[in-house]
């Protein structure tokens, strides 16, 4: 509970939103729980977990109450954070921080766009996507998307999202490459993800809410202590945000 409630810095440039499911014993039954996570990178370029919070299905409204339990920790201001699809999570994260620029996760993405496509087609549909998002700017993103779908028409269904997303897909074109290669995947906090199921993978019903928890806090106990050096090249990037960003960055 200290560590849950400890006070938070009051900047987070970047921030990765996540949640895993676990069976849990509740009221005799057993039921799906999402634990959620927030892995943070501070102004130092060290990787931070906020908190864990075990709650019901994953849910916009329950991001929500954690997004402002973190504010009344001392987060003032988040510059961008990465997400999957999760429906009406952008609004959520704007609700308590509005200047916040969402990232969709890339790879989730091309995932879900390629499920459905078939094994002849896929080498080269793979190929033209690429083309999408390694564009050097979003407007040629934009372009090699329009040029996929009038190619790809019997999958257009799929490339439709693209589109449909595109406002927090296309986010990571504003930036340099340093700042790409951080922003444009979750797979940071799916790596720290992977840690936790090695732990939990034992266990396929917790007893209650709790079990999971102090589980999941002692296994993050261990895997922190590895994390003593900063993200790569965050000199680089801390400069770069503080070009873009010159009212809520300040390099001392």
């Amino acid at each position: 509970k200290e560590w849950q409630n400890r006070p938070l810095s009051n900047i987070f440039p970047i921030v990765y939103l996540d949640a895993m499911h676990f069976k849990v014993r509740d009221s005799g039954k057993i039921v799906s729980k999402a634990a959620y996570i927030i892995l943070g990178i501070n102004a130092e370029g060290m990787k931070e977990i906020l908190g864990i919070w075990i709650g019901e299905n994953e849910g916009a409204k329950y991001w929500l109450g954690i997004l402002n339990e973190i504010k009344h920790r001392g987060v003032s201001d988040i510059l961008i954070a990465c997400i999957d699809g999760l429906t009406g999570f952008p609004e959520a994260i704007h609700e308590v921080f509005p200047n916040t620029e969402i990232q969709r996760c890339i790879v989730h993405q091309i995932r879900n766009t390629v499920k459905y496509v078939s094994h002849k087609d896929k080498k080269s549909f793979c190929s033209d996507l690429k083309n999408i998002y390694s564009a050097p700017t979003e407007e040629a993103g934009l372009l090699a998307l329009e040029q996929m779908r009038k190619k790809w028409v019997k999958y257009d269904i799929y490339l439709k999202s693209w589109e449909m997303n595109w406002t927090q897909l296309s986010t990571f074109f504003a930036y340099p490459e340093e700042i790409r290669k951080i922003i444009y995947t979750t797979n940071i906090i799916e790596g720290l993800n992977r840690q936790f199921r090695k732990i939990t993978k034992t266990t396929s019903i917790f007893p209650h809410d709790d079990s999971l928890l102090k589980l999941l806090w002692l296994a993050q106990n261990d895997i922190t202590k590895k994390w003593t050096m900063p993200i790569r090249s965050w000199g680089i990037v801390m400069g770069q945000f503080a070009i873009m960003f010159p009212n809520r960055i300040t390099l001392n």
